[in-house]
């Protein structure tokens, strides 16, 4: 077993997997703290780099492309202080037990013939589910089947005005992250096969969070983020799927059972909203188009 153990987290790695957990230090971004856990297979590595400098080191863990869903759905987009693949690591006798994992790790991906190039799937599962974040917008859960967006007193009124957006994993296309930094604002996106191309401002459209708040709160979608990712078909295959000749999606339309009450409520709920002049034209057909695309 080679194992470090530093403020900022615990690396250990026995051979076949690398066990990084983070630290319980109040320097250990939120982040890394929710995310707990994390257990690389030995296959999804592509290599490890021990860097030194004037008062620290750190280790930095590369993984092979397509391996991890989290790194997938950030797309190198986390900040560096947030990635759970690099350890920070104090010049004392820390820095020879930092080289001695180092070393470890590239010998078994030698000895095992461990290749480097992109993976058809994913190796690692991504964070635990059910997870549940409130952000600036919102709050966000995921049970391992459904999205769930219920949006926050401070959310857009057109999103307001549409209720909490509830999406299957089966109707979404693919996730996209961005995280808000500095002046920047960031969002969380689920793209379903009827918002595909949609053109909306993130604090407008209705299957997406708009991320302005805290950036040390808001980070903690990228873990909703990778979650769905997970159980998404890989981009390997979606590319496959795309490339194979007189390819048709089959698509299931979604039940409508007891659902007619519920649209013919919602659409008479906007109307009142216009009529109130809480809405304006444009809300309004903002709003009345994403109810229908929801039941359509």
């Amino acid at each position: 077993m080679a194992e470090i153990i530093q403020r900022d987290g615990t690396w250990a790695f026995d051979g076949s997997t690398v066990r990084i957990t983070p630290g319980l230090h109040r320097s250990v971004p939120l982040f890394r703290q929710a995310y707990r856990e994390i257990t690389v297979p030995l296959a999804a590595v592509a290599g490890v780099v021990h860097e030194t400098g004037r008062r620290r080191g750190r280790l930095c863990l590369r993984l092979r492309e397509g391996a991890d869903p989290l790194l997938q759905a950030t797309g190198g987009r986390l900040p560096e202080a947030a990635d759970p693949y690099r350890l920070a690591v104090d010049l004392d006798r820390s820095g020879a037990a930092a080289e001695y994992v180092a070393d470890e790790i590239r010998r078994s991906l030698l000895l095992d013939r461990i290749p480097q190039e992109p993976v058809g799937a994913y190796l690692l599962t991504g964070p635990p589910v059910p997870v549940a974040v409130r952000c600036s917008d919102g709050t966000v859960s995921f049970d391992g089947s459904r999205v769930r967006i219920d949006w926050a007193d401070t959310s857009d009124r057109v999103k307001r005005a549409t209720g909490p957006r509830t999406v299957a994993v089966g109707e979404l296309v693919r996730v996209e992250w961005l995280p808000n930094r500095g002046h920047e604002d960031g969002f969380l996106r689920f793209v379903t096969h009827g918002t595909v191309g949609s053109e909306l401002p993130p604090e407008k459209e209705p299957y997406t969070l708009h991320l302005w708040g805290s950036a040390r709160r808001d980070l903690l979608t990228a873990l909703v983020a990778a979650a769905v990712t997970a159980r998404l078909p890989h981009p390997a295959a979606r590319a496959a799927a795309e490339a194979a000749p007189g390819r048709e999606r089959a698509t299931v339309p979604p039940s409508r059972a007891g659902r007619h009450d519920v649209l013919l409520r919602r659409l008479r709920e906007l109307g009142e909203l216009r009529t109130g002049g809480v809405l304006t034209e444009e809300e309004f057909a903002v709003a009345k188009a994403a109810v229908l695309r929801d039941f359509g």
